[in-house]
Order: C-alpha cells, then structure tokens, then sequence
C-alpha cells in the first residue's frame, strides 16, 4: 500500500508529546496506573487516522484507549485532530505492532481493535499480515478480552477466518455485509470505511475470543 509523504511528520508529531507515548516499553504492566484509574484499555493497531478511536473515546469515557501506528506520515494526521479533543482517555504509540509485547504485559489489553489492516495480498508478505500466526499468537499474551476485526478486502477476510480458526480461537460474531444485517446496533467508522460503503463495498467483520 503506498502511502503519501507528509511535510515534517515527525516534527509537528513531536509538538504533541501530552498525546504520543515516546517510550511505551516504560510503561509494560503499568498502564493503569499511567492513566491513573483500573478503567479497561482498548488497542488499535494499525489506527490510521484516529477517526474511530477518537469517536470511542469521546462515547466511552470510561474505557482507556490506545492507538498503535507505524508510519509518522499517518498517525501525524490522527495527533492532531485527537489533541483538540483534550480527552484524558485517549493515548497514541508511533511504533511496529510487532513489539506489542515489548509494550504490554500479560492480559493487559481487554479489547484488540483491527480495522482495515494492509491485505498484504502477495503470499511471500504473508508474515506482514496483522492476522498471520505470530501475532496471534502475541494477541493472545496480552489480551483479556476479546478482538473485532474489520475489512473490505474478502481475501484477507478469508485468511483471517483460516487463521483465527488454526489457532483455536473462538468466533463471537460474524459479519459477510456489516452494515445490511438487521441488528441495532451502533457502528463507529473509520475513514476508509465511509469511503467503501459510498462506493457499495461490503465491510467483513469477526470479533473472536482465545
């Protein structure tokens, strides 16, 4: 997936340091007391440009939120439009999803969001994938709780579900079409998924448990 260059990423992520966790190792097994209460902490990892978690956090006072993202010239788009939120509940990693485990101890996390992941379509990527093996494997050290995934791309969707199943998870609920099934319930999307539902994308959705 290319991605655009945006002018001085790091530099004006840096000018909100309140927001962005520089050094997330430090706070491994400590993140309750980080945000100063025993609320639960929800994890998005690959979380773009914060629209969802910004949401969550804002309906969901109660919850801590965090948002892991890789690449500066994404979450540079997501530090600035949370920061003027002024939300205590809401906390940004600019990081790898691979070292969550350098990041978060045993059954810290009580909710794993992945929303919209790269598909890494080519079989030698394969490793990428944020549902291959060796994350799952990862998410289940962390996690107390359960993980929802969304995407539009059925391939990944595909592999998700053979991968999720390989490694004995267990599937809570399942979606083929997210937004045409008949149940209430309010949907909190992302950017990308406005984008697809305006063009008549379906939006596959699986929320599993270890």
């Amino acid at each position: 997936m290319r991605r655009r260059n945006v002018k001085n990423a790091q530099r004006r992520i840096e000018n909100h340091l309140d927001l962005l966790i520089k050094n997330p190792q430090d706070y491994k097994g400590k993140w309750q007391k980080f945000f100063n209460n025993n609320n639960p902490i929800y994890l998005e990892i690959g979380m773009g440009k914060g629209r969802f978690l910004l949401e969550h956090a804002n309906h969901n006072p109660n919850i801590n939120y965090i948002g892991l993202e890789k690449f500066a010239s994404v979450i540079v788009q997501a530090v600035e439009k949370i920061s003027v939120s002024h939300l205590s509940n809401i906390k940004l990693i600019n990081d790898d999803a691979t070292k969550i485990l350098e990041f978060f101890d045993q059954k810290e996390i009580q909710k794993i969001y992945l929303n919209f992941s790269d598909p890494w379509p080519k079989n030698r990527h394969e490793k990428r994938r944020l549902t291959y093996k060796k994350f799952l494997e990862k998410y289940e050290i962390i996690l107390n709780g359960d993980l929802e995934m969304k995407t539009d791309n059925q391939a990944l969707f595909e592999y998700s579900l053979i991968s999720f199943n390989q490694e004995h998870w267990k599937f809570l609920d399942l979606s083929l079409d997210l937004h045409n099934r008949s149940v209430d319930e309010m949907i909190i999307l992302t950017e990308y998924e406005e984008r697809f539902i305006k063009k008549g994308n379906r939006i596959y959705f699986l929320k599993a448990k270890k």
